[in-house]
C-alpha cells in the first residue's frame, strides 16, 4: 500500500513539520459510493462538520474488515471494497500522537440495516448523508475552512485528501 500523504502540524498550524516514529492508533476509513457514485458523508450536527466513514482497527482485525465493519456500523450498509487508495499518517506533534490510516474505496450493496453508532457518535448527532462527489468535496472544503479544533482539523485534512484521491480514481470510471 502506498503513502498518500503525511499530515503534520505544518498543515494545521503552519509550524515546522515534525514526524512521530511510533504509531499510536491504526485506523481504516475511506469513501463509500452507491451505484450512481453518490458518496456517504457522515454529518456531525453538534460540530457542524462532515467526515468519511471509518474508525479504529481492533487488535487482530484486518484493515479491510475494519473498514467494512465501520461502514456497516456508521451507515447501515454492507459494502465491498473496490480499490485500495493507500495510507495516510497524521503526526499530531502537540499531542505526541500518530495515527496511521488505511484508506479504501468501497461500493454499497443494496441492503440496508440499522446503524450501530457508539455513544460518542450519537452525542455528536452523527448521521449519514448521501451526496454527489462535487457536493462532498464542497462540504469537506467548507468544514476545513470553518473548523478551529486542532484534532478535528487533522481529521478533515485526512478525509479531504482521501476523498480527492477517490474522485481522481473515479473520474471517468464506472463502478
Amino acid at each position: 500500500m502506498q503513502l498518500i500523504r503525511k499530515i503534520t502540524d505544518n498543515d494545521i498550524l503552519g509550524s515546522a513539520p515534525e514526524y512521530i516514529d511510533t504509531i499510536s492508533r491504526f485506523g481504516s476509513r475511506g469513501v463509500l459510493v452507491d451505484n450512481v457514485l453518490n458518496v456517504a458523508m457522515m454529518y456531525m450536527s453538534k460540530k457542524n462538520l462532515y467526515k468519511l466513514p471509518g474508525g479504529g482497527v481492533d487488535d487482530g482485525e484486518d484493515s479491510k474488515d475494519a473498514f467494512l465493519r465501520e461502514i456497516q456500523e456508521e451507515t447501515g450498509y454492507d459494502a465491498e471494497i473496490i480499490h485500495e487508495l493507500g495510507y495516510i499518517e497524521e503526526h499530531k506533534n502537540r499531542n505526541k500522537y500518530m495515527q496511521f490510516s488505511y484508506c479504501y474505496l468501497a461500493k454499497a450493496n443494496a441492503g440496508f440495516r440499522h446503524t450501530m453508532l457508539t455513544e460518542n457518535e450519537m452525542q455528536l448527532g452523527m448521521v449519514v448523508q448521501w451526496m454527489t462527489l462535487d457536493q462532498a468535496l464542497a462540504v469537506m472544503q467548507e468544514s476545513v475552512l470553518t473548523c478551529t479544533d486542532y484534532s478535528a482539523k487533522f481529521m478533515l485534512f485526512r478525509d479531504k485528501t482521501i476523498l480527492e484521491e477517490a474522485v481522481r480514481l473515479l473520474s471517468g470510471k464506472a463502478v
